[in-house]
């Protein structure tokens, strides 16, 4: 519910009731006493789904849209006409009035001091966190990131066609990006070089960074989930903190994960996670003006509607556009998982039925893991660790040359590389890791 209040010329009192008996409005009218031109201040509650049209046929009277107007919530409305009301307008889109919407998308952007400040520490806290391979670190960075806001505000600037507020959305979305992976840089750089981590540390180990070096085509259903999600919820007028959160969280942590890339003279960790951030960026983008577009908001005269509807299409398809070449490399990463994860489950099948067979009667199979030289797509295998267990005090037989002669075994064959002077197929070492157990 919201109560309305505006101040509109006394020579248009009469219009102005007129309307809002016409849709069965109970308001209180104010006799204004301090203003040159003879005003009176009117005050009306209406459901907040009725906020927008009822506003559009107050001023289809002559009120100026810059007219004092003052839109608050209102917790209790206790009125048989407002009972009326709410029915009538209860199979309405639930979404708060255009007004709001805008006021909404502003507040959510602090100032610009403010606004990089919080993004440059919440991407060092990020950093920290997935140099200790903190997972909590990681998630408490994103809580601190203040991205939900210029995101938003440029889908909201460009759909009712506020050229100021598209353009310092998207202003700022750039300079956060860009902040944020030097940032990331600099502060992993000074880590590295005053012996705070390990010189030998090995950043493909860690599990917090190594999650954002092989983004694959899920990495767009989370952004399009928190693109969706924080304009429904900015549209429904609740609270978008929580949302804030997972906005940050597909954009903070590949952040740091890029500048730590560059720090320590990585490219492939750079580019992977930077465009893990791109794609997702964009994608955001494109949910939250399909969704802010599809409720309905537009400019509120005929000729702004019909300028935010062409700008409307034009973004959305240099974003579609953008984030389609980008994402030839998600689905690069995407065939990739399921070529090696094809591989390993032909590799694990086969070794099984090698060891179960009654040659090896005394070996039992603990477990098949293989691993990769790089990361970083297209990834071949290096070697394959089987671990077997035999009786105590018996000699085990030698299984390598029989798991070595599997023709799953073979990189060239089993794992379909496209093969040529980047790429050099090539037969992983099979290495049998025997371990004794009792009877």
């Amino acid at each position: 519910m919201r109560l309305v209040e505006i101040l509109i010329p006394k020579s248009k009192r009469d219009a102005v009731e007129g309307a809002l008996e016409d849709e069965g409005i109970d308001y209180t009218l104010i006799q204004e006493e301090s203003r040159d031109e003879p005003s009176v201040v009117i005050t009306f509650p209406l459901p907040m789904d009725a906020v927008e049209s009822v506003l559009d046929e107050i001023r289809d009277t002559g009120i100026d849209e810059d007219s004092y107007t003052v839109i608050v919530e209102a917790e209790t409305v206790i009125s048989k006409q407002f009972d009326e009301l709410e029915q009538q307008y209860g199979q309405n889109t639930p979404r708060i009035s255009r007004e709001e919407l805008q006021a909404q998308a502003k507040d959510l952007t602090p100032s610009f001091s403010t606004y990089l400040v919080m993004t440059v520490m919440s991407v060092v806290v990020a950093t920290a966190g997935l140099l200790l391979d903190s997972p909590a670190v990681v998630v408490g960075s994103m809580v601190i990131a203040p991205l939900i806001g210029p995101a938003l505000g440029a889908s909201v600037g460009t759909v009712i066609d506020d050229r100021a507020l598209f353009r310092r959305g998207i202003k700022l979305q750039a300079i956060g990006l860009g902040a944020g992976v030097l940032t990331a840089a600099l502060f992993a750089f000074a880590v590295r070089r005053t012996g705070l981590v390990s010189p030998m540390l090995d950043l493909y180990a860690i599990s917090e960074i190594r999650g954002r070096l092989t983004p694959d085509l899920l990495s767009l259903v989370i952004a399009l989930g928190a693109g969706v999600a924080g304009a429904w919820t900015l549209t429904a007028g609740t609270s978008a903190a929580l949302v804030g959160v997972m906005i940050a969280a597909a954009l903070v942590p590949p952040l740091g994960v890029a500048g730590i890339g560059v720090a320590w003279g990585e490219p492939g960790i750079a580019l992977a996670a930077g465009l893990l951030v791109l794609v997702n960026i964009l994608t955001i983008n494109i949910a939250s003006l399909v969704v802010l577009w599809y409720k309905g908001y537009r400019p509120e005269s005929w000729s702004e509607e019909n300028e935010a509807r062409l700008a409307t299409t034009r973004r959305v398809v240099t974003l579609v556009v953008a984030v389609v070449a980008l994402s030839a490399f998600l689905g690069g990463v995407t065939y990739d998982t399921y070529r090696t994860g094809a591989y390993e489950e032909d590799v694990h099948d086969d070794i099984t039925e090698v060891v179960e067979s009654p040659q090896y009667a005394d070996l039992t199979l603990v477990d098949v893991e293989v691993e990769y030289s790089d990361p970083i797509p297209p990834r071949q295998p290096e070697r394959i660790v089987v671990t077997v267990a035999y009786p105590i005090g018996t000699d085990p037989p030698p299984v390598v040359d029989a798991l070595e002669a599997l023709d799953s075994v073979r990189a060239e064959s089993a794992l379909h590389l496209p093969t040529g002077p980047l790429v050099e197929a090539r037969t992983p070492d099979v290495v049998v890791d025997y371990t004794p157990r009792g009877e």
